[in-house]
């Protein structure tokens, strides 16, 4: 009996923990971590810490409803049929609505509190653009659901900088537009990787509209954007030409690949601005 009642408890644990897109939530807060790192003339530790928790807070909020309103399509797809919701492991899915309100709640005030409301307001917004623009408006109808929903990730850019003063926005813009272009590179590799998937579960994605090699295409184009307009050099040199080999060989392997170099290009890029800023945090 104690077996039983143990191993339902990590169950339920680990249903918990996938609720929340602990990976999604953590860049994000990363991706804050950058543009607090940006403005701020010297790194406060405990402040630090408390954006990105409420980051988190924020991005768990919007993964939960992902979850709950996309566990039909969910059910369909390889990659997901797992998840908490579309399998059953979680009684009565309406309930986790309150959990997502619960977090959003939590986030917000600890904005508020201990930052401004600038910062609150743009964690609001990429909530709501993940939870409402990505998932109930744009997923099920458009390929442009990736390249307008991928907004959500700039506002975390922007309520990092705006932690610090809420006033500078020149950087913290160009940042949160490298996020915009990056996404689009990024999630359709990935989405050439899952193409079958989205296919059974009839979600637009790029490639299931016009195949792989016209996407790598686009991946290469938006790419061009994405490096032209923010400049980094030997990084941006790297991710083009991972993307000209997809262009070349539009592959699952070459798409991994590029899926993979897109977010190391993204932490390069994050290391640079850091460099650039804080050089002297090393002597």
């Amino acid at each position: 009996m104690t077996t039983v009642k143990t191993e339902r408890t990590f169950l339920s644990v680990r249903a918990f923990l996938q609720l929340l897109k602990l990976r999604i939530g953590l860049t994000i807060a990363l991706t804050s971590v950058v543009g607090y790192i940006a403005v701020a003339s010297h790194i406060n530790g405990p402040h630090l810490a408390m954006l990105a928790l409420a980051m988190l807070l924020g991005s768990a909020s919007s993964s939960i409803f992902n979850h709950f309103y996309d566990r039909d399509i969910d059910r369909l797809m390889h990659r997901t049929l797992h998840r908490p919701l579309a399998s059953g492991a979680v009684e009565r899915p309406e309930r986790v609505l309150w959990l997502a309100a619960a977090l959003l709640v939590a986030g917000v005030t600890l904005a508020v509190t201990t930052f401004n409301w600038v910062v609150a307001l743009h964690l609001l917004l990429g909530t709501f653009f993940y939870g409402v623009v990505y998932t109930v408006w744009l997923k099920r109808r458009t390929w442009l659901n990736i390249v307008i929903g991928g907004a959500a990730g700039s506002f975390a850019v922007l309520a990092g900088a705006a932690a610090v003063d809420p006033s500078i926005w020149l950087l913290p813009w160009l940042l949160a537009l490298t996020l915009f272009l990056w996404t689009p590179s990024h999630f359709w590799a990935l989405a050439i990787l899952l193409k079958e998937d989205y296919e059974r579960a009839r979600v637009p994605m790029l490639p299931c509209l016009v195949g792989e090699a016209r996407t790598a295409r686009y991946i290469f184009i938006n790419s061009l954007l994405l490096v032209g307009g923010v400049g980094a050099a030997v990084a941006g040199g790297w991710f083009l030409w991972l993307n000209w080999k997809l262009v070349r060989a539009p592959t699952r392997a070459m798409a991994r690949t590029t899926f993979l170099g897109s977010m190391q290009y993204l932490l390069l890029v994050f290391i640079a601005v850091f460099l650039d800023k804080h050089w002297s945090f090393f002597f």
